[in-house]
């Protein structure tokens, strides 16, 4: 349908002819109060470029209210161009539609304000004649385009980042079609921009693990964000990789959700590392249990004269030396956390004494060597508290506990608290326990051993690492 402006002598174009007429004797206060009632900046100048009229907006734009019949050309404090060249005001839109007597519409400059604040804004200046044809002076407009400009910087920003990215990103809707694709992507998967948008993601799942995409789709219609998920796809020679996918729903300004946008990251090279390491973990321990074996066999053999007892208390040893190398071969070799170190040593003693020992440590990690030196104190210390101390009757109980110093978790003092037991006094002479407990953290800190009447009382101040 024709959409255009009723022809003259219809009885629609009558109707806006009079509308006209009916504007037009508007007196001057009242043309004033239209154009003051404008949300957008908008001033007049004589022939010669001074400024005789400008209404509040201009002036917000401006931040200074300008001279009226001084002020040349435009309002602003300065005027600089797009690029942030200095615009002599005589050069600037205005000036160049009086002098030019045309319309200049749609040129881009920036307005300085006195406090230093740039507004970039489009100019819209226009001549006005009389009826007798001469120009009188110009109208111009000023329309402030400052979040516009800051949308484009902003999308040129994560245009940018999303093209240099070295991760694959990629855009779906909620039928799951591809809709964007970066390099990052190309270079993951082989697949160049023109040959996936518009086709489903579904080329890039393996048939195993095309399950996975109904239920990422219905997730991100429900507004959720998938993280750091690991999964399988596949290239576009058909070669497998693992990637890690973070999904996360694209919304419009209303809030609707219309597609979602993936990040794929290849960690193929991360899992071939943890699959050597695994590997290494294995051979590792299984030469650490076959030396400590054949320790162990030397040991019983070279000591067949001693007590029985004293042959079980060396291999008890050995088994807690062991037990503590475990733990660090399974956490990453150079170190373990406090906690586990703690909970491993006790492992043995639990079994028997279940909720009577109790621990306080937190998960914070420790050096390999530490670990180790502490799996063999606390092995000593809960040996002693079977035969000596609060686990040597049926109502004692043990507490271990990590106490840090104030802003650093990294160091502070371990406690050991028994209670309940029978009543405890300090050894005639000190035994192999005391001595190693002594030799082997001796040199961290200070140490503590209160014979208490409740029970053995210790306390060593560490540094973790």
């Amino acid at each position: 349908m024709n959409k255009s402006l009723p022809r003259s002598g219809s009885p629609e174009a009558d109707e806006i002819d009079l509308r006209i007429a009916e504007i037009s004797r508007l007196d001057p206060d009242q043309y004033r109060d239209v154009l003051d009632a404008l949300p957008c900046a908008v001033y007049i100048t004589d022939p010669d470029g001074r400024i005789v009229y400008f209404n509040k907006a201009a002036a917000d734009l401006w931040g200074v209210e300008p001279e009226i019949g001084k002020s040349e050309f435009c309002g602003s404090w300065r005027l600089f161009w797009p690029d942030g060249r200095p615009l002599p005001h005589d050069e600037c839109p205005m000036a160049l539609a009086l002098k030019e007597k045309r319309p200049n519409r749609g040129m881009e400059a920036v307005a300085e304000r006195p406090d230093g604040i740039r507004i970039p804004f489009i100019a819209y200046p226009t001549p006005i004649y009389d009826f007798a044809g001469e120009m009188t002076g110009a109208v111009n407009m000023l329309v402030d385009i400052t979040d516009r400009k800051r949308a484009e910087l902003n999308t040129q920003r994560l245009v940018a980042i999303v093209e240099n990215s070295d991760d694959a990103i990629i855009s779906k809707d909620l039928n799951g079609v591809i809709t964007s694709w970066n390099a990052g992507a190309e270079r993951l998967f082989g697949y160049t921009a023109e040959e996936v948008i518009g086709e489903s993601v579904t080329m890039l799942i393996p048939p195993d693990y095309l399950d996975e995409e109904p239920e990422i789709l219905e997730r991100v219609r429900r507004g959720d964000r998938i993280d750091h998920y690991e999964t399988v796809r596949r290239r576009k020679d058909g070669t497998l990789v693992d990637i890690s996918l973070t999904v996360s729903p694209i919304k419009i300004r209303d809030g609707r959700i219309v597609g979602a946008s993936k990040i794929a990251r290849d960690i193929s090279e991360r899992k071939r590392q943890q699959e050597q390491q695994a590997l290494l973990q294995r051979e590792m321990k299984h030469r650490i249990k076959n030396t400590i074996a054949t320790v162990q066999s030397i040991a019983s053999q070279t000591l067949e004269s001693i007590a029985p007892e004293e042959r079980k208390a060396f291999a008890a040893r050995l088994e807690a030396l062991a037990n503590a190398q475990d733990l660090v071969t399974l956490e990453n070799w150079r170190r373990a956390s406090l906690d586990r170190v703690v909970e491993r040593a006790l492992q043995p003693f639990r079994e028997t004494y279940g909720t009577r020992i109790a621990t306080d440590c937190p998960g914070v990690w420790m050096s390999a060597e530490r670990a180790l030196v502490l799996s063999l104190v606390l092995h000593e210390l809960a040996t002693n508290a079977v035969k000596y101390g609060a686990l040597s009757n049926d109502a004692g109980t043990l507490r271990i506990e990590w106490l840090p110093d104030e802003g650093d978790v990294k160091s502070g003092s371990l406690r050991w608290m028994e209670a309940g037991g029978p009543p405890v006094q300090a050894p005639a002479r000190k035994g192999f326990g005391s001595r190693l407990v002594e030799r082997a953290l001796g040199g961290d800190g200070e140490i503590s051993f209160e014979f208490r009447p409740m029970g053995l009382f210790f306390s060593v101040r560490l540094r973790l690492e």
